[in-house]
Protein backbone atom coordinates (compact mmCIF):
# COMPACT_ATOMS: atom_id res chain seq x y z
CA UNK A 1 0.00 0.00 0.00
CA UNK A 2 1.37 3.42 -0.78
CA UNK A 3 2.54 5.63 1.85
CA UNK A 4 0.03 8.23 0.65
CA UNK A 5 -2.62 6.29 2.64
CA UNK A 6 -1.80 5.17 6.32
CA UNK A 7 -3.17 1.71 7.21
CA UNK A 8 -2.84 -0.06 10.54
CA UNK A 9 -4.92 -2.30 12.75
CA UNK A 10 -4.56 -2.44 16.74
CA UNK A 11 -7.00 -4.53 19.30
CA UNK A 12 -10.02 -4.67 16.50
CA UNK A 13 -9.61 -1.26 15.42
CA UNK A 14 -8.46 -0.74 11.65
CA UNK A 15 -7.09 3.09 11.28
CA UNK A 16 -6.62 4.66 7.50
CA UNK A 17 -4.85 7.79 7.53
CA UNK A 18 -4.82 10.12 4.73
CA UNK A 19 -0.96 11.61 4.60
CA UNK A 20 -0.57 13.74 1.69
CA UNK A 21 -0.67 16.54 4.60
CA UNK A 22 1.81 18.77 2.05
CA UNK A 23 -1.11 18.75 -0.53
CA UNK A 24 -3.73 19.14 1.90
CA UNK A 25 -4.70 15.50 1.99
CA UNK A 26 -5.83 15.69 -1.94
CA UNK A 27 -6.72 12.73 -3.86
CA UNK A 28 -3.80 11.89 -6.48
CA UNK A 29 -4.87 8.36 -8.25
CA UNK A 30 -1.91 7.06 -6.32
CA UNK A 31 -3.86 8.28 -3.26
CA UNK A 32 -7.87 7.21 -4.02
CA UNK A 33 -6.32 3.51 -5.41
CA UNK A 34 -4.64 3.54 -1.81
CA UNK A 35 -7.70 4.43 -0.06
CA UNK A 36 -9.61 2.02 -1.48
CA UNK A 37 -8.03 -0.74 -0.84
CA UNK A 38 -7.65 0.26 2.38
CA UNK A 39 -11.21 0.50 3.14
CA UNK A 40 -11.52 -3.03 1.40
CA UNK A 41 -9.55 -4.79 3.77
CA UNK A 42 -10.97 -2.83 6.43
CA UNK A 43 -14.60 -3.94 5.10
CA UNK A 44 -13.22 -7.83 5.08
CA UNK A 45 -11.37 -8.35 7.70
CA UNK A 46 -13.18 -10.02 10.74
CA UNK A 47 -10.29 -9.33 12.96
CA UNK A 48 -11.35 -5.28 12.47
CA UNK A 49 -14.57 -4.18 14.58
CA UNK A 50 -14.36 -0.87 14.09
CA UNK A 51 -12.62 1.48 11.93
CA UNK A 52 -10.95 5.02 12.33
CA UNK A 53 -10.58 7.30 9.30
CA UNK A 54 -8.38 10.67 9.52
CA UNK A 55 -5.80 12.54 8.09
CA UNK A 56 -2.64 13.59 8.71
CA UNK A 57 -1.69 17.43 9.40
CA UNK A 58 -4.09 19.95 10.93
CA UNK A 59 -5.13 22.09 7.78
CA UNK A 60 -7.23 19.29 5.80
CA UNK A 61 -9.16 16.35 6.28
CA UNK A 62 -9.13 16.02 2.61
CA UNK A 63 -9.87 18.80 -0.05
CA UNK A 64 -10.78 16.54 -2.59
CA UNK A 65 -9.58 15.23 -5.81
CA UNK A 66 -6.01 16.71 -6.12
CA UNK A 67 -6.50 19.89 -9.33
CA UNK A 68 -2.97 19.96 -10.21
CA UNK A 69 -2.89 16.22 -11.05
CA UNK A 70 -6.49 16.55 -12.44
CA UNK A 71 -5.70 19.07 -15.07
CA UNK A 72 -2.76 17.28 -16.81
CA UNK A 73 -4.98 14.09 -17.14
CA UNK A 74 -7.70 16.14 -18.83
CA UNK A 75 -4.93 17.40 -21.27
CA UNK A 76 -4.12 13.97 -22.10
CA UNK A 77 -7.68 13.16 -22.73
CA UNK A 78 -8.42 15.96 -24.57
CA UNK A 79 -5.37 14.61 -26.74
CA UNK A 80 -5.81 10.93 -26.63
CA UNK A 81 -9.65 11.14 -26.84
CA UNK A 82 -9.99 8.69 -24.05
CA UNK A 83 -12.04 10.63 -21.41
CA UNK A 84 -10.62 8.67 -18.78
CA UNK A 85 -9.82 10.88 -16.65
CA UNK A 86 -13.18 10.62 -15.32
CA UNK A 87 -13.70 7.16 -14.81
CA UNK A 88 -12.28 7.32 -11.34
CA UNK A 89 -15.77 8.08 -10.36
CA UNK A 90 -16.51 4.62 -10.61
CA UNK A 91 -12.65 3.03 -10.23
CA UNK A 92 -12.30 5.20 -7.37
CA UNK A 93 -14.70 7.26 -5.61
CA UNK A 94 -17.78 4.66 -5.95
CA UNK A 95 -15.77 1.26 -4.25
CA UNK A 96 -14.22 3.98 -1.64
CA UNK A 97 -17.83 4.89 -0.96
CA UNK A 98 -19.14 1.92 -0.80
CA UNK A 99 -16.81 0.23 1.31
CA UNK A 100 -16.98 2.59 4.17
CA UNK A 101 -20.56 2.66 4.04
CA UNK A 102 -21.27 -0.43 3.54
CA UNK A 103 -19.12 -2.54 5.47
CA UNK A 104 -20.68 -4.43 8.82
CA UNK A 105 -18.92 -2.60 11.16
CA UNK A 106 -19.23 1.13 12.55
CA UNK A 107 -17.09 3.81 10.44
CA UNK A 108 -15.69 7.26 12.97
CA UNK A 109 -14.18 10.05 10.34
CA UNK A 110 -12.03 12.07 12.91
CA UNK A 111 -11.75 15.54 10.63
CA UNK A 112 -9.17 17.62 11.60
CA UNK A 113 -9.31 19.99 9.08
CA UNK A 114 -11.19 21.20 6.09
CA UNK A 115 -13.41 18.10 4.18
CA UNK A 116 -14.15 19.47 0.79
CA UNK A 117 -15.57 18.09 -2.47
CA UNK A 118 -14.71 14.04 -2.41
CA UNK A 119 -13.46 14.50 1.20
CA UNK A 120 -16.73 15.83 2.53
CA UNK A 121 -18.11 12.80 0.61
CA UNK A 122 -15.75 10.47 2.56
CA UNK A 123 -16.63 11.95 6.08
CA UNK A 124 -20.26 11.69 5.59
CA UNK A 125 -19.89 8.09 4.32
CA UNK A 126 -18.89 7.41 7.82
CA UNK A 127 -21.11 6.35 10.95
CA UNK A 128 -20.12 9.16 13.18
CA UNK A 129 -18.04 12.42 12.64
CA UNK A 130 -15.48 13.36 15.62
CA UNK A 131 -14.40 17.20 14.37
CA UNK A 132 -11.80 19.74 15.04
CA UNK A 133 -13.28 23.02 16.46
CA UNK A 134 -10.85 24.11 13.16
CA UNK A 135 -12.51 22.37 10.62
CA UNK A 136 -15.00 22.68 7.62
CA UNK A 137 -16.80 21.44 5.38
CA UNK A 138 -16.89 22.65 1.41
CA UNK A 139 -19.47 20.36 -1.19
CA UNK A 140 -17.09 22.27 -3.79
CA UNK A 141 -18.41 20.87 -6.62
CA UNK A 142 -20.34 23.21 -8.32
CA UNK A 143 -17.46 25.93 -7.57
CA UNK A 144 -15.45 23.86 -10.65
CA UNK A 145 -18.09 22.84 -12.73
CA UNK A 146 -18.85 19.46 -11.59
CA UNK A 147 -21.95 17.77 -10.16
CA UNK A 148 -21.72 15.75 -7.21
CA UNK A 149 -19.97 12.61 -6.50
CA UNK A 150 -18.55 10.51 -3.53
CA UNK A 151 -22.47 9.68 -2.59
CA UNK A 152 -22.73 13.12 -1.69
CA UNK A 153 -26.06 13.65 -3.51
CA UNK A 154 -27.54 10.53 -1.55
CA UNK A 155 -25.66 11.27 2.08
CA UNK A 156 -25.97 14.88 2.28
CA UNK A 157 -30.06 15.00 2.55
CA UNK A 158 -30.10 12.61 4.77
CA UNK A 159 -27.77 14.53 7.03
CA UNK A 160 -29.26 17.78 6.73
CA UNK A 161 -32.41 17.57 4.22
CA UNK A 162 -33.00 17.61 0.66
CA UNK A 163 -33.48 21.60 0.95
CA UNK A 164 -29.79 22.45 3.12
CA UNK A 165 -28.26 20.28 0.90
CA UNK A 166 -29.53 21.39 -2.14
CA UNK A 167 -28.76 25.03 -0.92
CA UNK A 168 -25.03 23.78 -0.14
CA UNK A 169 -24.58 22.42 -3.65
CA UNK A 170 -25.45 25.17 -5.31
CA UNK A 171 -24.02 27.34 -3.40
CA UNK A 172 -20.43 25.98 -1.82
CA UNK A 173 -19.21 27.88 1.24
CA UNK A 174 -17.50 27.07 4.11
CA UNK A 175 -19.69 25.52 6.78
CA UNK A 176 -17.74 26.05 9.97
CA UNK A 177 -17.79 23.05 12.77
CA UNK A 178 -20.34 24.57 15.10
CA UNK A 179 -22.63 24.83 11.81
CA UNK A 180 -21.92 21.28 10.90
CA UNK A 181 -22.65 19.97 14.44
CA UNK A 182 -26.01 22.48 14.02
CA UNK A 183 -26.69 20.85 11.07
CA UNK A 184 -26.08 17.19 12.53
CA UNK A 185 -23.19 16.82 10.29
CA UNK A 186 -20.72 16.44 13.14
CA UNK A 187 -21.59 13.97 16.25
CA UNK A 188 -19.30 16.19 18.17
CA UNK A 189 -16.77 18.98 18.04
CA UNK A 190 -13.96 19.08 20.48
CA UNK A 191 -10.93 21.49 20.63
CA UNK A 192 -8.13 20.65 17.82
CA UNK A 193 -5.28 19.79 19.84
CA UNK A 194 -7.37 16.77 21.22
CA UNK A 195 -9.31 15.51 17.94
CA UNK A 196 -6.76 12.30 17.07
CA UNK A 197 -7.04 11.14 20.72
CA UNK A 198 -11.08 11.73 21.25
CA UNK A 199 -11.44 10.31 17.52
CA UNK A 200 -9.48 7.31 19.12
CA UNK A 201 -11.13 6.92 21.77
CA UNK A 202 -15.16 6.92 20.14
CA UNK A 203 -13.66 4.47 17.64
CA UNK A 204 -11.90 1.96 20.33
CA UNK A 205 -15.56 1.80 22.02
CA UNK A 206 -17.12 1.02 18.90
CA UNK A 207 -14.18 -1.26 18.70
CA UNK A 208 -15.18 -2.88 21.91
CA UNK A 209 -18.92 -3.52 21.11
CA UNK A 210 -21.26 -5.54 19.66
CA UNK A 211 -20.05 -5.55 15.87
CA UNK A 212 -23.29 -7.95 14.98
CA UNK A 213 -25.47 -5.01 16.91
CA UNK A 214 -23.72 -2.16 15.30
CA UNK A 215 -23.59 -4.06 11.39
CA UNK A 216 -27.65 -4.28 12.41
CA UNK A 217 -28.36 -0.86 13.14
CA UNK A 218 -26.61 0.47 10.03
CA UNK A 219 -28.59 -1.93 7.97
CA UNK A 220 -31.90 -1.20 9.40
CA UNK A 221 -31.45 2.45 8.90
CA UNK A 222 -30.43 2.50 5.87
CA UNK A 223 -33.43 0.25 4.74
CA UNK A 224 -36.04 2.70 6.65
CA UNK A 225 -34.59 5.46 5.02
CA UNK A 226 -36.01 4.08 1.26
CA UNK A 227 -38.60 1.56 2.23
CA UNK A 228 -42.37 1.53 3.96
CA UNK A 229 -43.10 1.18 7.69
CA UNK A 230 -44.53 -2.36 6.95
CA UNK A 231 -41.25 -3.49 4.80
CA UNK A 232 -39.16 -1.88 7.89
CA UNK A 233 -40.65 -3.16 10.63
CA UNK A 234 -40.05 -6.93 8.62
CA UNK A 235 -36.98 -6.12 8.25
CA UNK A 236 -36.40 -4.60 11.34
CA UNK A 237 -38.18 -8.74 12.80
CA UNK A 238 -35.25 -10.06 10.95
CA UNK A 239 -32.33 -8.26 11.64
CA UNK A 240 -33.30 -8.24 15.70
CA UNK A 241 -33.77 -12.36 15.33
CA UNK A 242 -30.30 -12.16 14.17
CA UNK A 243 -28.85 -10.35 16.89
CA UNK A 244 -30.66 -12.06 19.57
CA UNK A 245 -28.89 -15.28 18.41
CA UNK A 246 -25.75 -13.27 18.58
CA UNK A 247 -22.97 -14.71 21.43
CA UNK A 248 -23.21 -10.88 22.11
CA UNK A 249 -26.20 -10.40 23.14
CA UNK A 250 -26.21 -13.51 25.97
CA UNK A 251 -23.27 -12.12 27.17
CA UNK A 252 -24.90 -8.40 27.20
CA UNK A 253 -27.73 -10.38 29.46
CA UNK A 254 -25.54 -12.08 31.45
CA UNK A 255 -23.74 -9.12 32.56
CA UNK A 256 -26.88 -6.80 33.02
CA UNK A 257 -28.14 -9.84 35.46
CA UNK A 258 -24.71 -9.92 37.31
CA UNK A 259 -24.08 -6.11 37.22
CA UNK A 260 -21.20 -6.18 35.40
CA UNK A 261 -19.95 -4.44 32.38
CA UNK A 262 -20.11 -6.78 29.34
CA UNK A 263 -16.99 -7.93 27.43
CA UNK A 264 -18.08 -8.13 23.76
CA UNK A 265 -16.68 -10.59 21.34
CA UNK A 266 -17.75 -9.40 18.06
CA UNK A 267 -19.67 -12.53 17.08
Amino acid sequence: MADTVLYEVSDGLATITLNRPEAMNALNVETKVALREAARSAADDDAVRAVLLTAAGDRAFCVGQDLKEHIGLLVSDRETGSGHTMSTVREHYNPIVRALAGMAKPVVAGVNGVAAGAGFGFALAADYRVVADTASFNTSFAGVALTADSGVSWTLPRVVGPGRATDLLLFPRSVKAQEAYELGIAGRVVPASELRAEAEKVARALAEGPTLAYAALKEAVAYGLSHSLEETLEKEDELQTRAGSSEDHGIAVQAFVNKEKPKYLGR
